[in-house]
């Protein structure tokens, strides 16, 4: 996710269980710093996909 305002810092996590229908959000997500929370994407986040 990226900052929301300017000086914010980004963070980074990962997709532990995709809990709407279909691959839809709501995430939920482990941060780099180990807290973990259910996240609904908006415009500050992009979503990667590993390559097998």
């Amino acid at each position: 996710m990226h900052g929301r305002t300017v000086g914010s810092a980004e963070q980074r996590g990962e997709i532990l269980e995709v809990r709407g229908p279909d691959g839809a959000p709501p995430y939920l997500v482990r941060f780099a710093d180990g807290h973990e929370g259910l996240v609904y994407p908006g415009p500050d986040c992009e979503v990667q996909t590993h390559a097998d």
